[in-house]
């Protein structure tokens, strides 16, 4: 997987859920073929669309994304 796609499916999902999702939520819902996030990607994404994390249940984040020019 491409980051553009990665970055299209995770942005285009977390816009549909502005409460925001943990990973896990994420990557069983689009079917990612990852464990974990790539941290390069997750850097990339806050800095260029914004997205955030927030302290959830556990140790888990919250992700979520403000608006998207």
């Amino acid at each position: 997987m491409r980051f553009i796609d990665f970055r299209r499916q995770v942005l285009a999902e977390l816009m549909k859920h502005p409460a925001g999702l943990t990973w896990a939520q994420l990557r069983d819902c689009l079917e990612l073929p990852y464990r974990q996030p790539c941290p390069t990607w997750v850097r990339r994404l806050e800095r260029e669309d914004g997205l955030t994390g927030t302290a959830g249940a556990g140790h888990a984040l919250i992700w979520q994304v403000g608006s998207i020019c």
